[in-house]
């Protein structure tokens, strides 16, 4: 009789729970069987992917990236005036570029934890891209309201989608089915970001503090 396959990273998050659930526990039996390099932090406006991408770079010691960051060095503009100037199919276009030669590092040698904007994992194309590295993407997740909270707390952040609260819900709402093919769901919800990063450690299966230390 053939051995029952075991689950694997590719079971898609919409398929987990909260917690530590058996999807999260088979990413971490993958991550033992085969060598990470890339984690993809995606979801909504207000989900902590840059501040629980820190968070886990420093447990791990890999370099940490905010995809947005790289696309304003390489525009020489900031995200809001890319919108303002080019568009949003402007915007998806310098962020696509951006995400490849990100990928192209990672092919190299680097380890990278990469915090993806709201939009970049709804977009097939960077999903594609994203799947074809190996990267491991995690979704991190949180009530619509708690995340409408956070970025109304955040008025130094630009967030040229943001809009009201009844748009910030429906652009949600559109965004979610594409979050829930990531690999892993972490919901974020009554959380610090310590705990969030140390969860997520013991889901990748990964040594604390084994990589390279610091951020590009």
């Amino acid at each position: 009789m053939k051995a029952r396959r075991r689950r694997s990273l590719e079971k898609p998050a919409s398929k987990v729970g909260t917690g530590v659930p058996s999807g999260q526990r088979a990413a971490a039996k993958h991550g033992r069987r085969r060598k990470i390099r890339a984690v993809a932090l995606v979801g909504f406006m207000g989900a902590g992917k840059s501040s629980v991408g820190r968070a886990l770079s420093e447990q791990l010691g890999w370099m940490f990236e905010d995809l947005d960051e790289r696309i304003e060095r390489r525009e020489r503009r900031k995200v809001a005036e890319i919108f303002r100037e080019s568009g949003e199919a402007g915007f998806r276009k310098a962020e696509h570029a951006a995400l490849k030669e990100l990928l192209a590092d990672v092919k190299n040698g680097e380890e990278k934890i990469v915090a993806l904007g709201g939009g970049a994992f709804a977009q097939e194309k960077n999903a594609r891209v994203l799947g074809a590295a190996g990267a491991v993407t995690i979704f991190l997740d949180a009530e619509p309201d708690e995340l409408w909270k956070r970025c109304r707390g955040q008025e130094d952040v630009e967030r040229p989608l943001l809009g009201s609260r009844e748009s910030f819900c429906e652009l949600y709402a559109a965004r979610r089915p594409h979050y829930l093919k990531a690999r892993v769901r972490q919901d974020t919800g009554g959380k610090t970001v310590a705990q969030n990063a140390a969860e997520l450690v013991k889901v990748l299966g990964l040594k604390r503090g084994a990589g390279r230390r610091g951020e590009t």
